[in-house]
């Protein structure tokens, strides 16, 4: 099933993973499973709601066996990526894992040193973070990506 994203077409705020996994390919919605619900908690948290983001994935069709995206299919993808930005116009967009932040600033990087830093792809403010299954199994990295959601979402407010 594709998966193309959720959420408001006038978000300030996007969040970005790498693709769709079981629950999110049975649903049609990215992040609904563990990490989704994970992503929620945080969000809500900062008194951030769902329906005021826009969440979407690298890749828009689960990867076999729930690998990672072969280089091949996220260029592809990139393409659609490219065009929910241009329609959206996100202020910041959020990189959940090394993947989608790799894909999106178009560089290698070590998403454990490269978190919480401030990267600009034309006028879009790309901030890469912990992907929230990385925190499902290393909870203590939990204020990590807490911290660089709220910067995010600290950006947008002083826009």
């Amino acid at each position: 099933m594709i998966v193309f994203g959720h959420g408001s077409p006038d978000a300030r705020l996007m969040f970005v993973g790498e693709g769709p996994g079981k629950d999110e390919d049975l649903q049609g919605k990215p992040f609904v499973g563990r990490a989704g619900k994970l992503l929620t908690k945080l969000l809500g948290a900062l008194d951030i709601r769902r329906e005021d983001i826009f969440i979407t994935n690298i890749v828009k069709c689960r990867p076999p066996s729930n690998r990672l995206p072969l280089p091949n299919e996220s260029s592809t993808c990139i393409k659609l990526l490219d065009a929910q930005l241009k329609i959206i116009r996100p202020d910041v967009v959020c990189a959940l894992g090394s993947c989608a932040a790799k894909t999106l600033l178009e560089k290698e990087i070590k998403i454990t040193k490269e978190r919480g830093k401030i990267f600009k792809r034309g006028t879009t403010t790309i901030i890469p973070t912990l992907h929230p299954a990385y925190i499902l199994r290393n909870p203590k990295e939990m204020d990590k990506i807490f911290q660089d959601i709220q910067a995010a979402h600290k950006l947008i407010q002083n826009k």
